[in-house]
């Protein structure tokens, strides 16, 4: 099988966004059947929210060892191994009748997940090379499509049809992904067998740890301040609105069009400059949503669709670059993976400190001017990068 294509993507890419999507549905979907979960299994609130944490931990802690232990010349089998993991983990999951099943189940589902995205994405890039950023643009947008667009289909069809429907639906498109690239994906070209003890060079390389460290303080700015959206909104002062539900759709969608749309100009514009001015977006957006929510609630989508946008549109510039930096070694996937995992520990510590803040009864204001401010330090740890490249 050849890679060339007619167009800059490979269409075996669009095969790899439809498991991206299955998977961003299943990384979220879970949270919104805790209620249901709780009945089904006469479990509390508490227990059933384990099985986010349990899915969580394993994407962001195991897939990295499991990535650092695959052979670089076993891409396409790994691919295949992780989303057939994945699939069969989801299958499992619907078909649990007990709640520690379940448990490991959403685990397994995580490793699956998180292994698969890594792997994906170097491929994605391996398969188009006229237009690596474009196809990994096309991954990350699948995933926030799965989100964004999936998870709300997956509660809908839950609330008709009982909790397990919503994994039903996540195995089945991902069982889709799964056939089409079992006959369409060809054999990969990687590197020979590099020792782990190799591999894990990449932990102490200097690009690739700024890299990593942009990519934290992102997440704990921006997907640690969605977690603080409703109470800000919702805030007399910010016009208190009383359904939230239009904002965190702008800021999806914004997270979509970002996603795809960073695509082409992450072929044509150096990697570290986008990342500068994403950031540098990122942390103006937030800075000014609350002045501009006080002055109008409407307009207060404005900023949170460019929030949305950027967030979401880093990790293409971030993960082109990190293949760029590591392809070479033969370990780009691992680096792919630990820039995940960077997203999702990023996220448990923004929502952990903004909780922790909120114990203190501040201003809310001070949430998304903290994030800001979080976001700022990444846009000069960035420029910092930049300038000492340059120079």
């Amino acid at each position: 099988m050849s890679f060339k294509s007619t167009s800059s993507v490979s269409p075996t890419v669009y095969l790899i966004a439809l498991g991206a999507f299955a998977l961003g549905m299943a990384s979220y979907v879970t949270a919104g059947l805790i209620p249901m979960i709780e009945q089904a299994f006469s479990v509390s609130t508490g227990v059933a929210a384990q099985l986010v944490t349990a899915f969580t931990l394993a994407y962001g802690i195991g897939s990295p060892v499991v990535v650092a232990l695959l052979p670089g010349n076993r891409q396409r089998n790994g691919l295949l191994a992780a989303l057939g993991l994945f699939v069969i983990s989801n299958a499992a999951s619907a078909l649990s009748t007990d709640f520690l099943w379940l448990l490991i189940f959403r685990a397994l589902a995580g490793v699956g997940s998180g292994v698969y995205l890594a792997v994906g994405i170097s491929a994605a890039a391996t398969l188009s090379p006229a237009g690596r950023g474009k196809a990994i643009a096309v991954i990350m947008g699948g995933m926030a499509a799965g989100t964004v667009l999936g998870v709300p289909i997956g509660l809908i069809l839950a609330e008709q049809l009982g909790w397990s429907s919503a994994f039903w639906l996540v195995t089945l498109l991902g069982g889709i992904s799964l056939t089409g690239l079992f006959w369409r994906l060809p054999v990969l070209s990687g590197a020979e067998f590099i020792p782990l003890r190799r591999k894990l060079s990449v932990l102490v390389d200097g690009q690739v740890t700024v890299i990593l460290s942009v990519s934290l303080l992102a997440a704990i700015a921006s997907l640690g301040m969605y977690t603080f959206l409703v109470p800000l909104m919702s805030a007399p002062e910010y016009g208190g609105v009383e359904s939230i539900t239009p904002f965190l759709w702008v800021w999806g969608i914004g997270g979509v069009a970002g996603s795809f749309l960073v695509g082409p100009m992450a072929d044509r514009i150096k990697g570290p400059r986008m990342t500068l001015f994403i950031m540098l977006t990122l942390a103006l957006s937030l800075a000014v949503l609350p002045l501009i929510a006080f002055w109008s609630v409407w307009l207060a989508m404005v900023p949170i669709l460019i929030w949305g946008a950027v967030g979401w549109a880093l990790q293409v510039p971030q993960n082109n670059q990190l293949l760029h930096v590591r392809g070479s070694q033969g370990d780009g996937n691992l680096a792919v993976a630990l820039n995940e995992s960077a997203l999702y520990l990023g996220s448990a510590i923004g929502a952990a400190v903004g909780g922790l803040a909120l114990t203190f009864n501040p201003p809310i204001w001070s949430l998304p001017a903290g994030a800001a401010l979080i976001a700022a330090i990444g846009a000069l740890l960035q420029f910092i990068s930049v300038r000492k490249n340059v120079l």
